[in-house]
């Protein structure tokens, strides 16, 4: 077993103690959690620094607000459910369109017909705390359904991709993409089965993939390669992840975001503690890519210089 490790660790792999005593611990100050747990924390501090998230619809913070659904979303035939202190992508419904012949009967992501009140019912369950990560009260945000870009339309099944970077100290340090599949019910996480297709820092063009920690070059459902994709506005979507640094104070960091075909890219949340199967995704180590950003960390510098030297430090 010890072997095992010190194998991982010569090839640059961070492993999750190392990450969590040497990196979390020591730049990730406790009290700053709330900035990114409380993903309704997290948009209002991203718009208050002029970044742009998926517009919010309305917010259902006790049972006796749940009756307010109908009302919020009277307008909007797509939208998306979330609790604002949920991980992992559990409790998230997304809503794509409506009923054509009951207005109040909505179609999901995997095409399933549902009721209102069985969304109010899921609601409920939100705000009791049912997805919570620690089990109290919270609250369910309504906001916009992302439309993604074309680029991903036939690497993508019933659910919106997105990019997750994970910035060290203000630096971009390694990317991926996450790709729905029909085992991820549409949902963008690795733990549930989506595909993530790491992401070259220099070009932004998407290299080999992984699937349950297995190495893959195409998608399980649509049979499309997932490799050789370039991401759009890739400049700017490392930069605006730079720049999680600054608005959340946070120095091992976790930016996920979202390209909406009419919007472009969209903060979609921030995370404390990203996971590490990115590195197996870029089938790279990150203790590597840490470790040179110790050695160059310029504290005088801004995001956009920042970005640049990543991209430079570890595009392939």
């Amino acid at each position: 077993m010890f072997g095992v490790a010190k194998q991982l660790r010569k090839a640059g792999i961070l492993g999750m103690n190392e990450r969590n005593a040497d990196y979390i611990m020591r730049y990730n100050p406790r009290r700053l959690y709330p900035l990114v747990d409380d993903k309704a924390l997290t948009k209002k501090i991203a718009l208050a620094a002029g970044m742009a998230v998926p517009d919010l619809y309305g917010i259902i913070d006790n049972q006796g607000d749940v009756k307010r659904f109908g009302d919020i979303v009277a307008d909007y035939d797509s939208f998306v459910v979330k609790p604002a202190q949920g991980s992992g992508g559990d409790g998230i419904v997304v809503v794509t369109g409506r009923s054509s012949r009951k207005r109040d009967t909505f179609r999901l992501a995997s095409g399933v017909l549902v009721s209102e009140d069985e969304i109010r019912y899921h609601i409920s369950n939100i705000v009791g705390g049912q997805y919570s990560l620690s089990g109290n009260l919270d609250k369910a945000l309504i906001e916009y359904c992302v439309q993604f870009d074309p680029v991903f339309s036939e690497v993508s099944y019933q659910g919106v991709p997105d990019v997750r970077v994970i910035v060290y100290r203000g630096y971009p340090a390694m990317a991926m993409v996450r790709l729905p599949t029909r085992a991820s019910d549409g949902k963008a996480n690795l733990h549930q089965g989506a595909v993530g297709a790491g992401i070259d820092l220099g070009t932004g063009v998407t290299l080999s993939g992984v699937l349950d920690s297995h190495i893959v070059e195409d998608h399980p459902d649509t049979g499309a390669l997932i490799t050789g994709l370039e991401i759009p506005q890739w400049d700017f979507i490392l930069e605006q992840s730079a720049r999680g640094y600054e608005v959340t104070g946070l120095g091992y960091l976790g930016v996920d975001i979202v390209i909406d075909r009419e919007l472009g890219p969209l903060i979609l949340e921030m995370n404390a503690r990203p996971g590490l199967a990115i590195q197996i995704a870029n089938q790279s180590g990150l203790a590597t890519r840490v470790e040179r950003i110790d050695e160059i960390h310029d504290p005088s510098l801004g995001p956009a210089e920042r970005t640049a030297i990543a991209r430079k430090e570890f595009g392939h």
